[in-house]
């Protein structure tokens, strides 16, 4: 599934630069926007990297399969959750501001947090 994400960050990536050459209203006259997007992408592409490398310490880690699981679920979790709060949050080229769906970049950071932390454990 992790992999199924690589591509949607290519488009992601494809679409900014579009917005940018065609100078699309309510990306470059929306700094939040802008902002939120540009961040979205960046925060898309490290993360799969890292969910991607991950993956290969979670064999290695001495946690039970359930445990194994979870970490695994946990970090791809966060590619996923962040960007989307992200432009979720600011999906209409008219918001100035983030709307609620902001909370899913918290709930991202917070996979993150627990599957790396769990994920340390188990390599120590």
């Amino acid at each position: 599934m992790l992999l199924i994400t690589v591509p949607t960050v290519a488009f992601g990536g494809v679409s900014l630069l579009s917005f940018l050459m065609r100078n699309t209203p309510g990306y470059l006259d929306n700094p939040v926007r802008r902002g939120l997007w540009r961040a979205g992408h960046a925060h898309a592409g490290v993360l799969v990297l890292f969910a991607l490398v991950a993956m290969v310490y979670v064999d290695q880690a001495d946690l039970s399969a359930g445990l194994k699981d979870m970490v695994r679920l946990l970090i791809v979790a966060a590619p996923i959750l962040m960007p989307l709060g992200f432009f979720l949050s600011v999906v209409r080229p008219t918001d100035t501001r983030p709307n609620r769906l902001i909370w899913l970049t918290t709930l991202g950071g917070a996979c993150l947090a627990a599957g790396t932390l769990t994920l340390g454990i188990g390599l120590i």
